[in-house]
């Protein structure tokens, strides 16, 4: 069996794999994407971004930063520390036009211009167990300092509306 591994310029995977023996073609274009804030099942963007397209969630971990900003929502950033959020599965690769536009974040500016950025990440399920590479929007240190991000020491953002 060989395996191959094809990363799009939209920026999802297609795992693409092929059996000579028994010449069977599997082809899978799940799009999994690691949530921790406004687009989390119950909060106020799932709704209008997520609602009837999400395939599957699942509650998960991320290694990682987690702060409250200014502006009502959280910035998740490289760290140390364990983020709680929900993997959401999707299968239409248009997810990202959509995804890009609320978190401010476009794939041929520079980095600096974005918000966010999104790049995949490995997470885990609640006991630790690893659960492969995920899409997550991380932002930079410097982009939560403007926005006067606060710590959140369990790595669990609430909406406080």
């Amino acid at each position: 069996m060989m395996i191959i591994l094809t990363k799009s310029f939209d920026n999802y995977c297609t795992i693409i794999s092929f059996s000579y023996r028994h010449c069977n073609l599997t082809m899978t274009n799940q799009i999994d994407v690691f949530v921790y804030g406004t687009l989390k099942p119950g909060e106020y963007n799932y709704q209008r971004y997520c609602q009837g397209r999400v395939l599957a969630q699942r509650p998960a971990l991320a290694v990682g930063t987690l702060y409250a900003l200014s502006l009502g929502y959280p910035g998740m950033v490289a760290g140390d520390g364990m983020v709680q959020g929900v993997i959401l599965s999707f299968a239409d690769p248009n997810i990202f036009l959509d995804l890009d536009q609320l978190e401010d974040y476009q794939p041929h500016r520079p980095a600096e211009e974005n918000e966010y950025q999104r790049q995949q990440i490995s997470v885990f399920d609640l006991n630790h167990q690893p659960l492969g590479l995920v899409w997550v929007y991380l932002m930079d240190i410097k982009t939560v300092e403007f926005y006067s991000g606060v710590l959140i020491p369990d790595g669990c953002w609430k909406n406080q509306d």
